[in-house]
């Protein structure tokens, strides 16, 4: 039975379709479609076009986007919505540039070309139903007239006001006054509301041809960058449908996108712990066995993950039996592992959601602008703020994820899907730029090997191996805390939560909703 005495929330319930988000307006909005009639694809545009307004610092329709998508009785299908680097983009046009080690969040080599509307207008051109005018209303009228700003984005928007003071234009939209707003005050963006009306009424080619798209490149081109029209062109088709990678744990199908994205790492860590008994393990031994098998796949993530073009069979050898078997013989249980070398950049911000309508379509959608506020480079003439992805690209002559002409950096947002016996049961997903593998892994096993319900998995203090310490949050125990630092873990109490998730589990006749307490967001149905 739930503990009301727990200053939690238990999970939410409904009988024929829900939307869960991280922000209240987004899932208000994705609910609202649903409600007229609009499926799985209708409610996630409407929402996740609401969150490019009132989560700014998130996400944008300056950035990227990958999905998963279900279609009641049929496949999964994976939607790649990631951006390509300009065609003059090399290491060593980077290093003329005078880059050396990695490219800097604010560098305006960072910006790739966005990939998430031409990914909406392909998803919405094959499985919506609704007129994109009807669904970015909601968006179009928090950008126009304002919108009150939540806690967690206050928090959020604060933590990241110095960065956004580098940029003029940026800080002119953002930093009223030269401060971030506070929780309850109003914001808006009349001009990504304009930028919005102009997609509704042209698709793709009104962001990535025409007037727009030659402001934002006179733009970038004005700060350094090696954009051109040519670039901005060839990704208004960019976004494709591609085979999803999956792996079996415990008798569950888990789906993720293929490489470039880390869900191959997600499926790496889960395959790595299903040699463990996790259901009758102590929470120090969780963590533990967790800990040490997000070293391992984050070692191999960022060795040989890239643009699939890059790493061809890379899924395929890390998943085989051989290669998992061998790794869990790299865990000793009262030894933790000396840490991975991370030399990746830093990976931080984006906004989930996952939606089930009452045709029994489900679908798993993520958009971000990778670090807060993006490569916080805002096009004064659009109001198009920029992502910042093009930071995870190497500057390693011959690494897989190098930088180079048209190519996609290797992506820590990933979406991820459910199956049993060949039946959707679970669109999923986990924020949290590094985090976002492990944090699969440690959802799906909370869910799976001890049965916790949704809200109770995503609400349990989580830790993120990562870099050369072992991430904890408060909630964790003094007993537990010890127990780690016994094995060798070096142990840092965070300041900040890790991640936030959302998700919905079907059954038969009925819809489990859970949205991250650790965000502003929810779960609705009805």
């Amino acid at each position: 039975m739930f503990d009301f005495f727990s200053a939690r929330r238990p999970s939410t319930y409904a009988g024929q379709a829900m939307i869960a988000t991280s922000h209240p307006l987004s899932t208000a909005a994705g609910l609202e479609v649903l409600q007229a009639g609009g499926n799985a694809v209708d409610a996630a545009i409407a929402a996740v076009a609401v969150q490019c307004v009132v989560d700014p610092l998130m996400t944008g329709i300056g950035g990227d986007c990958f999905a998963l998508y279900a279609p009641a009785g049929g496949a999964v299908k994976a939607l790649n919505g990631s951006g390509r680097a300009p065609a003059a983009a090399t290491v060593s046009a980077l290093r003329d540039a005078g880059l050396t080690s990695e490219i800097p969040q604010t560098s305006p080599h960072a910006v790739t070309v966005p990939g998430a509307i031409s990914a909406w207008c392909r998803l919405h051109g094959d499985h919506g139903s609704m007129p994109m005018d009807r669904l970015f209303r909601r968006a179009i009228g928090y950008a126009r007239e304002g919108y009150p700003v939540t806690p967690r984005v206050a928090m959020d928007w604060a933590n990241n006001a110095a960065v956004i003071a580098g940029d003029p234009h940026a800080a002119a939209l953002f930093l009223k006054d030269g401060n971030a707003p506070a929780a309850g005050a109003r914001h808006a963006q009349p001009l990504l509301a304009d930028r919005l009306e102009e997609i509704a009424a042209k698709g793709a080619a009104g962001f990535y041809e025409g007037e727009t798209a030659a402001r934002m490149v006179s733009h970038v081109r004005a700060l350094g960058g090696l954009h051109t029209l040519e670039d901005f062109a060839a990704g208004k088709e960019g976004a494709s449908w591609v085979t999803p990678i999956c792996a079996r744990y415990r008798g569950f199908d888990i789906y993720e996108c293929p490489p470039n994205g880390q869900g191959l790492a997600a499926l790496l860590i889960l395959k790595i712990l299903e040699g463990f008994d996790l259901a009758g393990a102590s929470e120090a031994d969780r963590i533990h066995l967790h800990a040490e098998a997000t070293k391992l796949a984050y070692h191999h993530r960022d060795a040989l993950i890239a643009d699939p073009e890059h790493c061809a069979g890379v899924a395929d050898t890390l998943l085989s039996d051989e290669v998992v078997a061998k790794l869990r013989t790299r865990i000793d249980m009262k030894r933790a592992m000396p840490p991975a070398l991370w030399d990746e950049p830093e990976h931080k911000d984006t906004i989930y959601l996952c939606v089930v309508d009452q045709e029994g379509n489900a679908l798993s959608f993520i958009n971000s602008i990778f670090h807060g506020f993006g490569s916080t480079r805002l096009d004064p003439a659009t109001g198009v703020l920029f992502h910042s992805r093009g930071a995870s690209f190497r500057l390693i002559e011959g690494h897989p994820n190098a930088i180079g002409p048209r190519k996609r950096p290797m992506h820590t947002i990933i979406p991820g899907m459910v199956l049993q016996s060949g039946r959707v049961v679970m669109p999923f997903g986990v924020m949290g730029g590094q985090y976002q593998a492990a944090g699969h892994a440690a959802f799906l096993s909370a869910v799976i090997d001890r049965g916790l319900d949704l809200q109770a998995a995503m609400d349990e203090p989580r830790s993120f191996a990562f870099s050369d310490e072992l991430e904890l949050e408060p909630g964790i125990g003094a007993e537990t805390r010890q127990d780690l630092a016994a094995r060798g873990h070096v142990l840092k109490i965070v300041t900040s939560p890790i991640g936030g998730s959302q998700a919905i589990r079907i059954s038969e006749a009925l819809l489990e909703g859970g949205s991250d307490s650790r965000k502003d967001g929810m779960a609705l149905g009805f």
